[in-house]
């Protein structure tokens, strides 16, 4: 292979780079022949732009109890402020098992399968995830009570991302 073509092929692939930011395409795909034998092929994808979880509705934060016991270590002051601030570090959080859309409820219009405050039992279903068009239900982990729903209806999840806090 020449010098030449190589800089002739760098500058081919750099054009096609500027054409998918250009264009805002996520990939596209080249080929290109030069004889018999000798072609060059060029993929270019980038990743979409994540998609953002939809807004939770967090509870305000308690008034502050009076204090009547020791106070509380850093580590322990820092564990909690983790699980106020980040819903998958606590320790009741449901985290979604794939990427998908999640469903609240069996279908449109019906109601849902848990809300906040529901007694759940364990393997009852929370929710529904679709992935590649499979309807896959969401099992509880464990029993107790729905805390907080931390997604909404038809909205896009990531795996590990957190679902619900069920206490």
């Amino acid at each position: 292979m020449s010098k030449d073509r190589t800089e002739a092929d760098v500058a081919f692939i750099e054009a096609l780079a500027e054409i998918l930011e250009r264009k805002a395409l996520t990939e596209i795909t080249v080929s290109r022949e030069y004889g018999k034998d000798d072609a060059l092929e060029v993929h270019l994808s980038k990743a979409p732009p994540p998609v953002a979880p939809a807004p939770a509705q967090l509870p305000s934060p308690p008034a502050p109890a009076a204090q009547t016991s020791a106070p509380a270590t850093a580590a322990e002051a820092q564990a909690a402020e983790d699980e106020r601030t980040d819903p998958a570090r606590h320790p009741g959080a449901v985290t979604s098992p794939m990427v998908g859309t999640v469903y609240l409820a069996p279908e449109p219009g019906s109601d849902p399968f848990v809300s906040v405050g529901s007694q759940v039992s364990e393997g009852q279903t929370l929710l529904i995830i679709e992935a590649m068009k499979t309807m896959n239900h969401i099992p509880a982990p464990r029993a107790g009570t729905v805390k907080r729903i931390l997604v909404g209806d038809a909205t896009p999840v990531e795996f590990g991302a957190p679902l619900m806090i069920i206490e």
